[in-house]
């Protein structure tokens, strides 16, 4: 095949063939689960659903995994303040995720693993690097990873081990041989809660962070698979670490492949938590229909920066609205599947096999829309509606896009809103979502206040 992708290890562009011909098994870090998903969340799981939907729809089988890391420091933390159990934070949070992003179009892994439940391969792998001589038991019963005896530490960060030291600017820990060394065990605490430690051969504890993706990729994808993927802020120390545990462990490469998407970014900052300039999926869709929220994430490039603001919300939704209009003027012809030699179809295919290539792709979308003003043409609206389906966009009513909302009737929204209170009432939160969804995917924004639950139009 001609696809090629950017290697974030070789920092290069490469041709990309599976270790396994026809199949691809790619794992991506996913979620801490402690509190809504926010826009930066989204725009990671965005880019990996448009990777494992190009694979699929270039005839390659794809395992896709994206784990969920279930125990944490800040997972404790919280579960403290609210005075609830980890599982009762994790459950509720997991739920939330799924509502999230299925609202978003972002399609399930084909395994989704929580951490709390691979603690018996996290041992294992422990173990196995102790007996290698790369693990070492700390006096404050801590069991930590000796970075220095690992060969090619730093070649995913491309620094060397001297250029990475933390010594200059982070304390030694108590326990560490050396600033670098990071955390394999964590001995239990007397304040923490039974569910947050495990009996072990290293003493009551639980696991570091790093230690998790390393097993649940292992345990589910091999010990060398095709594609490792993440948000670039996970580059180092988190994959040069989980590099450091497989391949100390294993004697074998990881991942064949090393992809980072961009970050988002509100005025020149990185959106996070930490900075408190962040917005909630669930903020972002109650001012902007999902449709609108996905075309403007999918139309940059995965690595590129995002710039988040309404600004550039309001000209996806008009851009998105120039290719539903081009679709409302002809009903499109079915395609079973799409002809790769149509020459709109081979340049859509050529952008995207140049590393996932989407703002080249969405200008071959305005083509073909363009094309379709022109001749009405069915099969050529059907092709319009084909591509953007690749890409998870123009799938929707044309003309409910174009009315957003302006043309429903005002009993039947009525008649769902009823519907989600009484279904709010019998907590059953899940429906009460899927309405709030539904509605909103037809322009209709709910607005709950003390008097009641009102709607407008989206934006």
């Amino acid at each position: 095949m001609s696809l090629r992708i950017y290697n974030t290890l070789s920092r290069e562009l490469e041709n990309f063939s599976p270790l396994e011909p026809g199949h691809v098994r790619m794992y991506v870090c996913g979620m801490t689960i402690y509190d809504l998903c926010h826009i930066g969340h989204a725009r990671m799981m965005m880019a990996f659903d448009v990777v494992q939907r190009w694979l699929r729809a270039s005839g390659l089988r794809v395992t896709y995994v994206r784990n969920i890391t279930d125990i944490d420091d800040k997972i404790i933390k919280r579960a403290l303040e609210r005075g609830i159990t980890i599982r009762a934070l994790t459950d509720e949070m997991i739920a939330a995720m799924h509502t999230d992003i299925a609202a978003l179009g972002i399609e399930p892994p084909s395994i989704e693993p929580r951490a709390t439940e691979y603690v018996p391969q996290m041992l294992s792998l422990i173990g196995t690097l102790e007996g290698k001589g790369l693990a070492y038991r700390a006096s404050n019963g801590d069991v930590n990873y000796s970075v220095r005896k690992f060969d090619g530490y730093g070649k995913l960060s491309g620094k060397s081990i001297d250029e990475l030291r933390a010594g200059e600017r982070v304390a030694v820990l108590d326990g560490k041989e050396d600033p670098l060394d990071f955390v394999l065990w964590k001995a239990s605490k007397p304040e923490e809660p039974p569910e947050a430690k495990w009996d072990s051969p290293f003493g009551s504890g639980r696991p570091g962070w790093h230690i998790e993706c390393s097993a649940m990729c292992g345990a589910t994808l091999g010990e060398t698979f095709d594609i490792h993927g993440g948000g670039m802020d996970l580059q180092f120390p988190h994959h040069e670490n989980e590099i450091a545990q497989s391949e100390g462990a294993n004697g074998k490469p990881l991942a064949k492949f090393w992809v980072h998407n961009g970050f988002v970014r509100v005025d020149n900052e990185k959106m996070s938590k930490s900075l408190g300039n962040f917005f909630t999926i669930r903020e972002v869709l109650a001012k902007y229909d999902v449709e609108t929220v996905r075309f403007f994430i999918v139309r940059a490039h995965y690595r590129s920066a995002l710039n988040y603001s309404d600004a550039h919300l309001d000209d996806a939704r008009n851009a998105l609205k120039r290719l539903y209009t081009a679709l409302s003027l002809v009903a499109p012809a079915p395609v079973a599947a799409i002809d790769w030699a149509d020459p709109y179809a081979a340049r859509f295919k050529a952008a995207m096999d140049e590393d996932f290539g989407t703002p080249e792709a969405m200008a071959v979308l305005f083509e073909l829309a363009g094309e379709v003003n022109k001749t009405r043409s069915a099969e050529l609206a059907g092709l319009l509606k084909a591509l953007g389906g690749c890409l998870g966009v123009l799938q929707g009513d044309p003309q409910a896009f174009l009315q957003a909302g302006a043309g429903l009737d005002e009993a039947a929204i009525a008649e769902q809103i009823a519907a989600r209170a009484a279904a709010k009432a019998a907590k059953n939160f899940a429906e009460a979502d899927r309405i709030r969804q539904v509605l909103l995917s037809q322009g209709i924004v709910l607005k709950d206040s003390a008097a009641g639950t009102t709607w407008e139009a989206a934006q």
